[in-house]
């Protein structure tokens, strides 16, 4: 979750004259911060998960399903309820009560689809959508590739009545079209974040979890539909990146640096571009834009080359949703300017540093995470990711790989059914691992150093990676039932983890289908499905009562979630 600053939101030209100030009290901010809790030990493992939902109402009688927009007057109650997939965002009258775009300038989004009433209420996010369209002078543009099916017509074109002519210069044949925030922001997700015991500690998990964010997101692979249609992608994340992209047009390397200061190669909305932990430096691989002026003043305070070159990058974003009240600030007390950019850098792995004057540690965020359809599936996620963080530390695993191999892996884990079809970078030696030093350096042990670095890493499936494969890799659930031997659980416990991670094991085989492929089938079936891509309100609507019957364990889905023993809620 992002900051939540509540108050009086700035305009995009208000907020660029703030926001050279924000980033300068930011850095100050943050080197307050790292002063202060820079020695802090021996903090203990508490974690907590958390959850993104769509309120939607299915209509028995018109046999619709609308995204209802009173969220805030019910959210008391959805924190024990919640259900799951996107309502056909986009298309004509998809809410409750019917808002029409306005695709106007006027308008904070100026969508030809997505109405600004749909937006959530809280104004920072109404703010985000207008800054975001007026720093990048145009509308976001979100190209989803559709699934051409047997009767998809090809090429598959769009028009678009409203249009300025702003989409028909985006829009790309044989792909869906969207343009707006919300069509990637209003996807639902499953993030889980880590206290770790030391700054050296988090650095060193931040590393290691960020090679597992394409293998988990894969495995957990839940949006294949959009504005509608059927998608030839499994994933959120691509369409969520797009959905945030300020960068300009010089900045994106369209048109030749003059009125701005970088080419930045990626939206503020992705995967991580530098390791932070001394182990990992030589895999940093790929172009890192920073801020050369912060970066040397970072150094100057006293923070070493690594954690400095990240927070260096994190701070070449500009500040988008900057509110009235909160511009002049107590530094050494408040960490707002910071967290305004630290928290829109959304990025595969967030490093968190302590709140000010809390007794909260050093943070990791683990945020690739798709939305499951039962409370069941979403906890074994988590709990597969959190002992994932136990067996890293206590075992000293290594999971390094370069950079550009992870990005590598990214954009293979979002393509469709890439649990059974992808191949992904993985490392083949796990157990020769290194300490990691807070000033950047690094101890190598066991022979870490190789002659080549394509020794260290190669090509591995998903079922291998999780399941493993003889002469191959030992495989992620062995090594963690090996570690659960070790410890002392109760039998109630055991049973559960067992449970959680037999559902893992079998979507990584494939026994057990992921919640994309599973709809899928469930379209493909349907009798009044064309083979044309198209998701008809009917569709939808006996999707969504499958699904909530499913959710609510009137109805079992023996290949989605396979039969549990027992001990679940």
């Amino acid at each position: 979750m992002g900051l939540l600053s509540q108050g009086s939101p700035l305009t995009w030209e208000e907020t660029r004259k703030h926001a050279d100030h924000i980033r300068k009290h930011g850095i100050i901010q943050f080197v307050n911060i790292y002063n202060k809790v820079k020695d802090r030990q021996r903090d203990v493992l508490k974690w907590g998960d958390e959850v993104e939902y769509m309120l939607v109402e299915l209509d028995d009688n018109d046999e619709t399903v609308r995204l209802v927009l009173n969220g805030g007057e019910v959210l008391e109650t959805l924190q024990e309820q919640g259900e799951k997939i996107n309502p056909k965002l986009g298309c004509p009258g998809f809410t409750k009560p019917e808002s029409r775009p306005t695709p106007v300038e006027k308008g904070v989004s100026k969508s030809l689809f997505f109405p600004d009433e749909a937006i959530n209420g809280h104004p920072r996010f109404s703010t985000l959508t207008r800054n975001i369209r007026h720093r990048r002078g145009e509308k976001v543009v979100i190209n989803v590739p559709i699934f051409k099916d047997k009767c998809t017509p090809s090429p598959f074109v769009e028009e678009f009545p409203e249009d300025d002519g702003e989409a028909a210069r985006a829009a790309l044949p044989d792909h869906i079209y969207m343009d707006a925030m919300g069509f990637g922001m209003g996807n639902c997700c499953l993030q889980v974040t880590f206290q770790a015991c030391s700054i050296d500690e988090a650095r060193y998990l931040y590393d290691q979890l960020a090679t597992f964010c394409p293998i988990v997101m894969a495995l957990s692979a839940a949006s294949p539909f959009y504005r509608g249609y059927v998608s030839d992608i499994d994933c959120r994340w691509g369409v969520i990146s797009a959905s945030v992209d300020d960068r300009t047009r010089e900045e994106r390397g369209l048109k030749p640096l003059k009125n701005d200061k970088y080419r930045i190669f990626k939206s503020r909305y992705d995967s991580i571009d530098s390791y932070l932990s001394g182990c990992s430096e030589k895999y940093n691989d790929i172009d890192l834009t920073i801020d050369e002026e912060i970066y040397k003043q970072l150094l100057g305070a006293g923070i070493d080359k690594l954690l400095a070159q990240h927070i260096a990058h994190l701070f070449i974003r500009d500040p988008l949703s900057v509110f009235e009240e909160k511009i002049h600030l107590d530094d050494e007390n408040e960490s707002d300017h910071f967290e305004n950019l630290q928290s829109t850098n959304w990025q595969t792995m967030r490093f968190k540093p302590p709140p000010p004057n809390s007794d909260i540690g050093w943070r990791v965020e683990f945020r690739p995470m798709e939305v499951q359809l039962t409370d069941f599936e979403n906890a074994a996620y988590v709990v597969f990711v959190v002992l994932l963080t136990r067996v890293i530390l206590s075992y000293k695993l290594d999971f390094l790989i370069p950079l550009s191999k992870v990005d590598e892996n990214m954009k293979v884990a979002q393509k469709r059914n890439a649990v059974q079809e992808g191949m992904f970078y993985f490392r083949k030696d796990i157990f020769k691992g290194c300490n990691p030093g807070l000033d950047g350096t690094a101890s190598a042990q066991n022979g870490l150093e190789t002659d080549g670095a394509n020794e260290e890493y190669t090509l591995m499936s998903i079922d291998t990676i999780i399941n493993g494969k003889e002469g191959v890799f030992q495989g992620l659930i062995p090594i963690l039932n090996c570690y659960l031997e070790n410890m002392e659980v109760d039998v109630d416990t055991r049973c559960t983890i067992l449970n959680y991670l037999k559902l893992i094991k079998k979507r990584a085989s494939g026994e057990l289908m992921t919640m994309a492929k599973w709809m899928r089938e469930f379209v493909s079936k349907h009798p009044q499905y064309k083979q044309d891509s198209v998701i008809t309100d009917k569709i939808n609507y006996d999707l969504f009562r499958k699904c909530d019957r499913i959710a609510k364990g009137e109805e079992q889905c023996p290949e989605l979630i396979g039969n549990p023993v027992n001990r679940f809620k």
